[in-house]
């Protein structure tokens, strides 16, 4: 893990230039008000995993793949497969829509708070409806379900985007799909290939708490730092609970050595 400072412009309170926001960050706020506040108005930003390339290559191959048959006009095999009646959606800005920190973008003027977020594919059906499609992969041994507590991330992100889609003027569909790869733990040997079962698995969104979300981030970026509080997926946040309970039992331990405050404060920083 690394940690790291975040290389945008921290938020000023009373800016009156447009603040950017992308898809992730809302996704954070949701998660700990107080990680949101600390990464936009100090840049400190949560300790980072190592990036899933496998899954990053995945989601490469798919674009591929469906590209192949947007050029048709024809939906992919999996799509009838699952019984999708739509083909992949054709514009000339899809690709600047895939870009990250391009994407689809917005500029919410009650906040003046410039949403975006990358997608990762859009279908649209006979009725000239977007359908938002968003590729994940993993390894289970089990079906693949969307009935984790941890997967309401996943739920939220596909709703934002159907928000930014519908800011920009177009007509969407409530009815989003994942496209579910998961590798197989199965088979016998590996033999440099790993076999994936692919599924589409429909979610019906709701983005109507995307509005109320972002006058709640605006208030939290004009106020002070908010206190160590609870994940909204229950329980409190792992890592200001981590940071704070080892910030503690630091000066629990140097006080042991009977150092002052200052000399504390600085020994923390090295």
């Amino acid at each position: 893990m690394s940690y790291s400072r975040t290389r945008s412009q921290p938020y000023k309170t009373g800016q009156k230039s447009a603040f950017k926001i992308s898809r992730s960050k809302i996704e954070l706020f949701m998660q700990c008000p107080r990680c949101f506040w600390l990464d936009a108005r100090m840049k400190l930003s949560r300790p980072s995993g190592p990036p899933f390339q496998i899954n990053k290559a995945i989601d490469e191959l798919l674009k591929k793949e469906f590209d192949s048959y947007r050029l048709k006009g024809k939906p992919h095999p999996i799509m009838l497969e699952f019984g999708v009646q739509a083909i992949p959606f054709a514009h000339d800005n899809l690709n600047t829509w895939r870009t990250n920190f391009t994407g689809v973008a917005t500029l919410h003027e009650a906040t003046n708070l410039y949403v975006f977020g990358a997608v990762d594919d859009i279908w649209v059906n006979d009725d000239g409806e977007l359908m938002v499609v968003d590729y994940k992969a993993t390894a289970k041994q089990s079906e693949i379900t969307l009935d984790a507590d941890w997967q309401i991330s996943y739920k939220r992100q596909m709703e934002i985007y159907q928000w930014l889609l519908r800011q920009n003027g177009f007509q969407v569909n409530d009815t989003g799909y994942f496209v579910y790869a998961n590798g197989r733990l199965d088979l016998d040997s590996f033999n440099n290939r790993v076999e994936f079962r692919t599924k589409i698995i429909p979610y019906t969104g709701d983005a109507d708490w995307v509005e109320n979300a972002l006058h709640r981030m605006k208030v939290c970026l004009e106020g002070e730092m908010p206190p160590v509080g609870t994940a909204a997926m229950g329980g409190e946040c792992d890592f200001c609970t981590y940071a704070k309970q080892r910030t503690i039992d630091t000066l629990e331990h140097l006080d042991k050595k009977d150092i002052t405050v200052k000399q504390a404060l600085n020994k923390l920083k090295t």
